[in-house]
C-alpha cells in the first residue's frame, strides 16, 4: 500500500466513522436530541435508554457497521499483503476517532465501543466474537454498559496477547486507555454507586438496579 493510498483510507475511515446515526435517528424519527437528553451521548446505550430497544438495536448495528466499513476502505486499492493486514486496524482507529469526534456535531460524539467492535470484525471475525462474548457476559453480570465496555477491552487485550495476536492486542490496549478516558465520568458514578444501568442481567433481574437513573 502506497502512502497516498493510506492517507485517503484514513480520511475516508474518519468520515465514515463520524456519521452520527444515533443523533440523526433521534432527531428525524423521535424528535429528540440525544446530546441534550439522558447522558448526552449519541451511542448505543443512551439510544436504548431514551429512544427504546428498536432504535438502540438499529444504532448499535449501524455503529458496528461503520467501524467495519471504515476499517475496510483499505481494500479499495486492492488486496493487502500478508504482512500488511495490520493496516485494517490502523485505518480503523480513525473510524473510532470519527465516532468520538464527529465534525457533524462540532466534534462531539459517542464513546466508540460499538465502532471498535466493528473495526475488530473487519480484522478478524473470530476475535470479534470473542470480544462480543466478553461484552455480553459483562452485561449479564453487572447490568452496566460502561463496566462491560471497559472489561471488554481489558480482557480482549489479555486474550489476544495470549493467542499470540500481539498486533491487535497492542492496538486494543491503546484504544482501551482512550475508552477509559472517555468513560471518566462513568467511573466517578460507578465509584459513587449511581451509574446508569440497563434492563438486562443478573442485577436487574434480582431487582438490585435502578434503571430510572440518567
Amino acid at each position: 500500500m502506497q502512502l497516498y493510498e493510506l492517507g485517503i483510507s484514513v480520511v475516508l475511515a474518519y468520515l465514515l466513522g463520524s456519521l452520527p446515526f444515533g443523533y440523526w435517528i433521534g432527531k428525524v424519527f423521535y424528535h429528540q436530541d440525544l446530546l441534550k437528553t439522558g447522558s448526552g451521548n449519541i451511542g448505543t446505550t443512551n439510544t436504548f435508554r431514551i429512544l427504546g430497544t428498536k432504535a438502540g438495536t438499529v444504532v448499535f448495528i449501524l455503529d458496528v457497521l461503520k467501524g467495519t466499513v471504515g476499517a475496510s476502505v483499505v481494500y479499495l486499492f486492492g488486496p493487502l499483503a500478508a504482512n500488511q493486514h495490520f493496516y485494517v486496524l490502523l485505518v480503523g482507529v480513525f473510524a473510532i476517532l470519527g465516532h468520538t469526534f464527529s465534525p457533524w456535531l462540532h466534534f462531539r460524539g459517542g464513546k466508540g465501543v460499538a465502532t471498535s467492535l466493528g473495526v475488530l470484525l473487519a480484522y478478524s471475525v473470530s476475535l470479534f466474537f470473542i470480544s462480543l462474548a466478553i461484552f455480553i457476559t459483562g452485561l449479564f453480570l453487572f447490568s452496566i454498559v460502561s463496566i462491560s465496555s471497559m472489561l471488554t477491552f481489558l480482557f480482549s487485550t489479555i486474550i489476544f496477547y495470549w493467542l499470540d495476536e500481539k498486533i491487535v492486542a497492542t492496538v486494543t490496549g491503546v484504544v482501551m486507555l482512550y475508552v477509559i478516558y472517555l468513560h471518566r465520568q462513568n467511573i466517578k458514578r460507578i465509584i459513587n454507586g449511581n451509574e446508569n444501568t440497563i434492563r438486562f442481567g443478573i442485577p436487574y433481574w434480582l431487582g438490585l438496579t435502578d434503571t430510572s437513573k440518567k
